[in-house]
């Protein structure tokens, strides 16, 4: 357990980065970063920062030196870095979870060989590979590269009829792993989070809806079934245990209508706080940030019961232009995250809208607080 005046290290110095070191700040720890982007938003806000690769082990043994803990905000943090700081300080998440997580063929085995359900799936490493999983699976299906793949990168729909060699070339002709195709109605997440000791609490579900393969908005509660809801939260619940997890993590679901009953399916795990989880720094007694910093200081986890119907709104690009009539309107929470350019696809902040309600302030029946 870390005392008031410790420091946590963060690797990577995106706005995930920015708003851990922030609520580390209001917790009295200090903050420091190590990113090789030397206009990193993290740095801004950091009680120190380096600007290093990740695989500057010299820069690494310094950073680890001045820290009593480790993080990172993104998943595709090197192996061998991981392994290397956990050497030197406790790595919180551990590396177990990184070397699964990056790697959709491992994620999809490791989800699947808890009984839970995810999309059918199938390792790609040839063309030959390619056209058995397609006999397998059917189309249209999903062919994804195994790592480094986020917001719809590193993908390509195959549809019937189209060419599989050309899809094939268009995703490098490098390993891979071809899904099934859900036919899903909506998509969720479970964020949640899990101290060393076992202790676990899980937000509300979120709902989902994506543009243009990036997450325009998350909103609470989400339209689901309070069976469906529980079943997500326990899925969670044992994805973090079986990964001894430590800090905040999400996953990413599809929801499967039967009638009139629904089924969860696991996309994604990001062993990570999580966009989808933006609505809890002004819609939940605890944000996501806050309590991934209890979590890898092994502090009691926060309450994360709802005040209000919340919903987060990405501002992608030119939509933090608005910026100025954001903050003019009643009940909205602008964050932006100090970034220059204002890039097509780029994540420039976010907004949250809160409805208070007295009755969503108590723990729901789907609610699962700590």
């Amino acid at each position: 357990m870390l005392r008031p005046g410790s420091v946590i290290g963060i690797l990577g110095g995106g706005q995930l980065g920015r708003m851990i070191a922030l609520a580390a700040a209001e917790l009295g720890l200090k903050a420091h970063v190590l990113c090789p982007d030397k206009d990193s938003p993290a740095f801004h806000v950091s009680a120190a920062h380096f600007c290093a690769a990740y695989d500057d082990f010299d820069a690494l043994a310094r950073f680890a030196a001045g820290v009593d803990v480790v993080t990172y905000e993104f998943e595709n943090v090197p192996l061998a870095t991981a392994e290397f700081l956990a050497a030197r300080v406790p790595l919180r998440p551990g590396a177990k979870a990184l070397a699964i997580t990056q790697d959709r063929l491992a994620e999809k085995s490791f989800v699947r060989d808890l009984g839970i359900e995810t999309a059918p799936f199938a390792a790609v490493d040839s063309l030959a590979d390619l056209e058995a999983a397609v006999a397998q699976l059917g189309l249209p299906a999903v062919l994804k590269t195994r790592r480094f793949g986020y917001d719809g990168k590193g993908q390509v729909m195959i549809r019937p009829g189209e060419d599989l060699t050309a899809a094939w070339h268009a995703l490098g002709r490098q390993s891979a792993i071809l899904e099934g195709f859900v036919s899903f109605s909506r998509e969720v997440s479970v964020v949640a989070a899990r101290r060393g000791d076992g202790a676990f609490c899980a937000y509300d579900v979120t709902e989902n809806v994506h543009r243009e393969h990036i997450l325009h908005t998350s909103t609470v509660p989400a339209t689901l079934t309070p069976e469906a809801a529980r079943k997500a939260r326990a899925m969670a619940r044992d994805i973090g245990d079986a990964l001894d997890y430590e800090g905040v993590f999400a996953v990413e679901m599809f929801v499967v209508c039967q009638g009139s009953s629904e089924r969860v399916i696991v996309n994604e795990i990001a062993p990570r706080v999580h966009n989808s989880g933006h609505w809890t720094q002004d819609g939940a007694v605890t944000s996501q940030f806050e309590q991934h910093v209890r979590a890898i200081a092994g502090w009691p986890l926060g309450e994360v019961s709802r005040l209000g119907r919340a919903q987060m709104t990405n501002l992608i690009g030119a939509d933090v232009h608005d910026w100025h009539a954001l903050l003019a309107e009643p009940g909205t929470h602008v964050h932006l995250y100090g970034k220059e350019e204002a890039r097509a696809g780029r994540k420039m902040g976010h907004v949250v809208r809160v409805a208070r309600d007295p009755q969503a302030c108590a723990n729901l029946p789907d609610s699962e607080g700590c």
